[in-house]
């Protein structure tokens, strides 16, 4: 641990005095300061300090940088032109400013930060100078912390304690009196909270929230990734309380409320480790020829009462969050994992899309309002799967083959573990929902959609969270049927109530049109590999984003190119401002299928029965104010995800210290490069500081190192063979050292 700096003592001698002076009165432009009071600020109080202050003001004054604006009292004349944006912080205290003012990013040292941290919103000017063609800046002030809690080590002296925070984009230690260290003892991982930073004082000081564990431990490290984001890893008492209270019984004066499909065949395919389904689909062929396939989506708005703690608590969660050995989920379990969830054999409360569709997968008639339903079946995705893998003559099924329908589930995919025969009618309804489904995807790629089917890594773990073994998730039939009705469900209850005349405020899933500048960033890095794009409009975009995923499929550049693809895209957002969703290629899309796990799905469900119910449009501001919040909250999960496969992968490494791997160079920069092992998708850095053979430098055009004597390149998209260094699981590092080049 590096030693810390004492604070700053107040009796600090005066120097740069005009610029000091000039700071004060710019921070605070609108009020006046006489030189007491600036010397106050100084933390001075000795005749000779004064007359100097006074001495200063004066000059200051002659020069036409501050005004008299009474006998004895100041004020900065303010010509700059002030700006806002948000902080991005570099290594060692500096950073940019990310504004929509300026087309570049400005940079700002150190010694101009003012005490802004990472993601803070700030008001800054620029000044007029460049400095080696980039142009800086100064923060006035903060308009908006990004946080005010911490994860980080705490270090307990006598009197006092330093917290230093977890990774690299916090340049200070915080400051703990030792009364407000909550118990900690030297060496734990705390949460601390901001509370103050003194005009004159290095560092912020803040108080111990919570003891986390000791650095290292797995408990310690998944809670100090949710404690970093803000995230809850349990119930508070008195929510658990009242979602035990809750009447889950299924009444008759409640079935008579609704639409009774209880007698209609439903079943649900789902992960074979879900504990919460909160959907199912049904199946009836109708006397006219038609099918009717009902969407049925657990009801959870009938049990999450607007107004309630439990509303309140799902509110602020607003999503689940899917960690790499466990969710954290968005309702207490009473719910999640019982009432909402639609297992086999039992009646349940849903809401439902209801369609009448034909042999070419279009929609004759729709219906949405909420149901009683009884679940058939359950299935795992590889059970369905294996029913439409055993009927390959049969991918266009019709009533009249039921006898011919092979309806074995083989004991390897079987949920139970064992063999055995599912109902030739629910075998029907698969595979005519699969045919459907290959027609709807289909239509929908013509329209411009793009295909992402990104590889997940999994881990297998054992009965201690230790990784033992990694596997990747791909999506087969099974998984791609299940998505088409979703997203089918999703996009006619956005129609539904987006057309409507007059408007009325709803929740939209948006996707914004890629970036020019980044798609321009992705050709040149694909070009490199052979692959070309065209940019001519929307449609060609998207047609040939398309076929360079399919190109890359099972390639080594694959995984690089997918994930360079996918962050060429916008961002999905919750609104009520309808753009469309560009990805999807759908004019109006929704989140609607999965309220036990999305908040913005029970707010649709919420406004869809207000609306069904003849109600007139709700606020549009308060429910935009919502649609913010729960964009936020998925942001922040999705990064504790990431994290927390992160730091599986660095846990999973520590046990193949020894072992040689082939990786891709998905990264490149000037202090080294990120390899990406093929076989397990970890990825680690080789610091250019290690690469010992030669002095490398990094060339921004070609996305490489070039060694200067002996011209090796080290490009984006290489292979080469690397070994583990180190493995840092508190800072969630993992090193490689560079053996070379790989020959096939």
């Amino acid at each position: 641990m590096t030693k810390k700096k004492k604070r700053k003592p107040s009796h600090n001698k005066i120097s740069n005095l005009t610029n000091t002076i000039l700071s004060i009165l710019k921070k605070e432009r609108n009020q006046t300061f006489n030189y007491k009071q600036i010397a106050s600020k100084l933390g001075v109080n000795d005749a000779s300090s004064r007359n100097q202050i006074i001495k200063k003001l004066q000059d200051l004054k002659a020069k036409q940088e501050i005004e008299e604006v009474e006998r004895g009292k100041f004020k900065a004349i303010v010509n700059t032109e002030y700006h806002t944006g948000r902080v991005d912080m570099a290594s060692r205290g500096s950073g940019y400013i990310i504004s929509d003012d300026f087309e570049d990013d400005i940079y700002i040292s150190s010694n101009n930060m003012n005490k802004a941290l990472h993601g803070d919103e700030v008001e800054f000017y620029a000044y007029k100078r460049l400095k080696r063609g980039k142009r800086e800046g100064e923060i006035t002030s903060i308009i908006k912390r990004a946080k005010n809690e911490y994860v980080g080590v705490i270090q307990i002296h006598k009197s006092y304690a330093f917290v230093v925070a977890d990774g690299n984009k916090m340049y200070t230690d915080i400051f703990v009196p030792i009364n407000k260290i909550n118990k900690a003892e030297d060496g734990d991982k705390v949460l601390v909270s901001l509370e103050d930073w003194p005009e004159k004082a290095d560092s912020p000081s803040g108080k111990v929230l919570k003891v986390l564990g000791k650095p290292g431990e797995h408990n310690t490290e998944i809670h100090a990734i949710l404690a970093e984001y803000g995230l809850p890893y349990d119930f508070p008492h008195e929510v658990e309380e009242y979602a035990n209270k809750i009447d889950t019984s299924i009444t008759k004066e409640e079935i008579a409320k609704r639409r009774d499909m209880r007698d209609v065949l439903t079943f649900t395919i789902d992960p074979k480790d879900a504990k919460d389904f909160d959907d199912a689909l049904s199946f009836k062929i109708l006397d006219n020829g038609l099918f009717e396939i009902g969407i049925h989506i657990a009801d959870v708005s009938h049990y999450v009462q607007p107004n309630t703690i439990l509303d309140d608590e799902a509110y602020e969660r607003a999503t689940s969050v899917y960690l790499v050995d466990r969710v954290v989920p968005m309702l207490p379990e009473v719910l999640s994992n019982n009432a909402c969830s639609l297992r086999p054999n039992e009646e349940k409360y849903t809401f439902s899309a209801v369609f009448q569709m034909n042999d070419k997968g279009e929609v004759k008639n729709e219906w949405f309002g909420r149901t009683v339903t009884y679940s058939d079946a359950r299935f795992a995705y590889e059970e369905a799967q294996a029913i439409i893998e055993n009927n390959p003559t049969l991918s266009s099924p019709n009533p009249s083959q039921l006898d011919k329908i092979a309806i074995d589930i083989p004991a390897e995919v079987s949920i139970s573990g064992k063999a055995y025969k599912t109902t030739p009618e629910i075998a029907f309804a698969t595979l005519k929902l699969n045919e459907l489904s290959k027609i709807m995807r289909s239509k929908r790629m013509r329209s411009g959609a793009i295909s992402f089917d990104k590889v997940e890594v999994k881990f297998n773990l054992d009965e201690e969270a230790n990784p033992i073994g990694v596997f990747f998730k791909t999506s087969k039939d099974a998984n791609k049927l299940i998505e088409e009705f979703m997203l089918l469900a999703n996009r006619k209850v956005a129609e539904f109530i987006g057309k409507q005349s007059p408007k009325k405020t709803f929740i939209y899933r948006v996707h914004d049109e890629p970036d020019e500048s980044k798609l321009a960033a992705l050709q040149n890095v694909v070009s490199r590999f052979g692959y070309k794009l065209n940019f001519k409009d929307r449609k060609s975009v998207a047609s040939s984003l398309n076929n360079l995923l399919t190109e890359v499929n099972g390639k080594k550049e694959q995984n690089l190119v997918d994930t360079l693809t996918i962050r060429t895209m916008s961002k999905a957002e919750y609104t009520t401002k309808n753009i469309g969703h560009y990805g999807l290629a759908f004019d109006y899309y929704s989140h609607f299928t999965s309220p036990i796990r999305r908040y913005p799905d029970v707010m649709a469900h919420r406004l869809l029965q207000h609306y069904l119910d003849g109600g007139k449009s709700v606020n549009e501001d308060i429910y935009e104010d919502k649609c913010n919040h729960s964009s936020n909250m998925e942001n922040l999960s999705t990064k504790a995800e990431r994290d927390s496969i992160k730091y599986m992968q660095i846990r999973f490494m520590q046990d193949h210290q020894d072992e040689e791997f082939v990786g891709v160079i998905s990264g490149v920069t000037d202090w080294g490069i990120y390899v990406e092992i093929i076989e397990n998708k970890c990825e680690g850095m080789v610091s250019v500081r290690n690469m010992k053979d030669d002095h490398y430098v990094f060339d921004e055009d070609h996305y490489a190192l070039i060694g200067k004597n002996s011209k090796t390149m080290y490009q984006l998209g290489d292979e080469v063979v690397v070994k583990v260094k180190d493995t840092d699981l508190v800072k969630k590092h993992l090193d490689f050292t560079l053996i070379g080049k790989h020959e096939e």
